[in-house]
C-alpha cells in the first residue's frame, strides 16, 4: 500500500492493513477542484477501495462525481432508475432472503472491457447487518509462492454470466413477464492481471464468474480454481465497511473483489450503483 503525499486537505484514515480508507474533509456533491479530484484518485489506487460518510447526492450530483472519476457505464442486465439509465437501484425488501451479488466476486467480469470501478451510494439501510465486504487481490497476487505466480502468469480464464444467478438482481429474479434474460455473455481474461495505472499484479478469477481456464475442461480446473476462490479472500486480504444512510463507497474492480453480507432478512435495503467504463485486461 503506497502512501502517496496529498496536495489537499483530505483526511484519510485506512480500515485495514491491506486495503480500504476512509477520505474526510470532502463533500463529493460539490464542484470539486481538479487537485481535489486528483487527490481523491491517488488515495483509491493506493487503497483499492475508499469510504465517503454523510453524502448528500441526489442522483443528478452522483453522476456528476462518478463523470469526474471516470465514464458512467450501463449495466447489461438491468434498466437504470427514472431517467438516469447509469445509475441502478440494488434492493433488498424485507420478505427477500436473496440479496445482489450475494458473494465474492468481481463485476461484470464476463464482459469483454469491465468495469474499472464501481460506486455505491447508500440511500435505505437496516437496522444492523448489511455490510459489505472487500478483497484485496494484489495481496492475493503477492502472496503466492514464485512457482504459482509463473504457473498463472501462462493461464486465461473463461468468465461466464451463465454462472452468475447468485448475484443477479432482484429485477433479474423478478420479471413481470415472468420469463428469464436467456442473454449469455461470456469472455477470456488472463488469470493474473497486471493494473493499467499502477503495473501491479493481481489475481482476475472469481468464484461468480470464472468457469475454467482456458483449453482445459472445467474439471481439469476445478482443484486449482477452488484453491484460488479459497486463498484469495483470506481475511488478511480483506476489509469490511458498515454502511449508513449518505455512505458511499468506491472500488477498483480491476483489483479488487466485494461480497456484500446477506445478514438482515426481515429489513429493507436500498443502494444506488454506477460502474464507470473499464479496458481489456491485460
Amino acid at each position: 500500500m503506497s502512501t502517496t503525499p496529498l496536495t489537499t486537505p483530505l483526511t484519510v484514515d485506512p480500515v485495514a492493513g491491506s486495503l480500504g480508507a476512509e477520505i474526510g474533509g470532502v463533500d463529493v456533491a460539490a464542484d470539486l477542484d481538479d487537485a481535489v479530484v486528483a487527490d481523491i484518485r491517488r488515495v483509491w489506487l493506493d487503497h483499492g477501495v475508499v469510504f465517503f460518510r454523510d453524502q448528500d447526492l441526489s442522483p443528478e450530483r452522483f453522476l456528476a462525481f462518478a463523470r469526474r472519476i471516470g465514464e458512467p457505464a450501463e449495466y447489461p442486465f438491468v434498466p437504470g432508475i427514472d431517467g438516469h439509465p447509469e445509475i441502478i437501484a440494488v434492493i433488498k425488501l424485507p420478505h427477500e432472503t436473496v440479496n445482489f451479488g450475494g458473494i465474492w466476486h468481481s463485476d461484470t467480469a464476463y464482459l469483454a472491457e469491465p468495469p474499472m470501478a464501481t460506486m455505491l451510494l447508500a440511500r435505505e439501510v437496516p437496522p444492523a447487518g448489511g455490510d459489505t465486504m472487500f478483497a484485496d487481490m494484489h495481496a492475493a497476487y503477492e502472496a503466492l509462492s514464485p512457482a504459482m505466480q509463473e504457473l498463472l502468469e501462462g493461464l486465461r480464464a473463461v468468465n461466464s454470466s451463465a454462472l452468475a444467478d447468485v448475484s443477479k438482481t432482484r429485477e433479474d429474479r423478478i420479471r413481470e413477464n415472468g420469463e428469464p434474460d436467456d442473454r449469455v455473455y461470456e469472455a477470456v481474461h488472463p488469470v493474473v492481471r497486471t493494473h493499467p495505472e499502477t503495473g501491479r499484479k493481481a489475481l482476475y478469477v472469481n468464484v461468480a464468474h470464472t468457469a475454467r481456464f482456458e483449453g482445459m475442461t472445467e474439471e481439469e480446473s476445478r482443484p486449482l480454481l477452488q484453491f484460488l476462490f479459497q486463498h484469495q479472500v483470506r481475511p488478511e486480504f480483506t476489509c469490511r465497511f458498515r454502511w449508513q444512510p449518505g455512505s458511499l463507497a468506491m472500488w477498483d474492480n480491476r483489483c479488487v473483489q466485494h461480497n456484500p453480507v446477506n445478514d438482515y432478512h426481515g429489513h429493507r435495503r436500498v443502494m444506488h450503483r454506477i460502474t464507470l467504463q473499464g479496458d481489456i485486461p491485460r
